[in-house]
């Protein structure tokens, strides 16, 4: 019996590896050096070195914002790059204030692996305060203005949400926090090879590999030099001492790799994706489908290319997921991070959505490697299983 096939529309969990990284990953595995450790001072481990000074320089170049190579700190991906941020960052400007600044501000609508950090904070003896969006998904600069004052510590934000796809006035934010005397961390990791990023104030930039093509357990936290930060590791001193431990030198070269292509392909990709996201919303959240955008885009809103997110507020999201997976469509109910929950979505639900319209809930993701057709087929199949209900 032939194998069922899959349409695969979850990218923004993570995306297939794209062929440049597989092929970086192999070739690196092919040489001498593969088998050295990067810190060694033989000859093998000094060429390992060099591979590993490469990645960083392509990831500063793809990065942007003035990031420099060694500012670049290699991680095992998007949550650690968040978490080191977070509580690094926190307690180094707590530190350098003589315990003044004790405050940290983040959005009510970041991933968990900036929220769930709270819990640490707090037990650390920082204040944790949330800064709410508004019903468009939009956390403002006037709302960070107003819970930052001259006791902050750090601001948190993301610069596009993991579920809605809406992205955020990073740049006005950044500006908001520093205006307090704050240092301002981004999460840059559904963003980061979606759009250009406007974050050149940050003090800090979390990407990860896997959400661009990259590989799984690589991901890098772009840090300013002079930016205050404590290590929460301890060991051999690697990455500048930020993130102690080897490094995977191979998911580095491949996670750059992934990176120069999405990069130097995205002014031609973006509005393609863009194009085909617009016709999934159209054709899905049409008069009387039953399904209706988390967000209405107006003129002054950007959405994610790729990223689709709506509510069937007659259904559960897992039931959904779980007919379209029978299907042969591959999606989740928002954040893959938080599925097999029966709760709603936190960022829906701070977004003031009711709870019947935020339980339906569906993210839709995917890149240029998508077809029209299968897109299509995708939305003749959840709209037959919404009006069949």
């Amino acid at each position: 019996m032939a194998e069922k096939s899959y349409t695969y529309l979850d990218y923004a969990a993570s995306a297939p590896l794209r062929p440049c990284a597989m092929e970086a990953w192999v070739g690196y595995h092919e040489k001498p050096h593969a088998v050295a450790n990067a810190n060694s001072l033989h000859t093998l481990g000094r060429s390992a070195a060099r591979d590993l000074e490469a990645a960083h320089r392509t990831l500063a170049h793809c990065i942007g914002c003035g990031f420099r190579p060694n500012e670049i700190i290699l991680t095992s991906g998007g949550t650690e790059s968040n978490n080191l941020a977070v509580l690094g960052m926190a307690e180094g400007a707590r530190r350098k204030s003589a315990n003044r600044r004790n405050r940290v501000i983040l959005s009510a609508i970041e991933h968990d692996s900036v929220l769930d950090v709270a819990s640490i904070l707090r037990s650390r003896g920082f204040e944790v305060v949330l800064a709410k969006p508004g019903r468009d998904g939009v956390v403002s600069a006037e709302e960070v203005e107003r819970l930052a004052d001259d006791a902050t510590a750090l601001v948190s934000v993301m610069a596009a949400n993991n579920e809605t796809g809406v992205v955020q006035p990073t740049a006005k934010v950044i500006e908001a926090a520093h205006s307090a005397g704050a240092l301002a961390h981004v999460d840059a990791v559904q963003a980061f090879g979606r759009i250009d990023l406007d974050c050149s104030g940050a003090d800090a930039i979390s990407v990860a590999a896997h959400k661009i093509g990259g590989p799984l357990g690589v991901g890098a936290l772009a840090m300013r030099t002079r930016c205050p930060f404590e290590a929460q590791a301890l060991g051999g001193g690697q990455e500048m001492g930020r993130r102690p431990g080897t490094q995977d030198v191979a998911g580095a070269v491949a996670f750059a790799a992934a990176a120069e292509q999405v990069c130097r392909e995205l002014p031609s990709v973006r509005p393609q994706v863009e194009a085909l996201a617009n016709h999934v919303y159209e054709r899905l959240c049409a008069a009387d489908t039953g399904i209706v955008p988390t967000t209405v885009a107006h003129v002054d809103q950007t959405r994610l290319p790729g990223m689709v997110s709506v509510m069937v507020p007659s259904m559960d999201s897992e039931s959904l997921v779980l007919k379209l997976d029978d299907a042969g469509f591959e999606v989740s109910a928002g954040s893959a991070c938080s599925s097999g929950s029966l709760d709603p979505s936190h960022v829906l639900s701070a977004m003031g959505i009711a709870r019947d319209q935020a339980l339906g809930s569906l993210r839709v993701s995917f890149d240029e490697r998508v077809t029209p057709g299968e897109l299509d087929a995708f939305c003749d199949a959840l709209l037959a299983i919404v009006a069949s209900h």
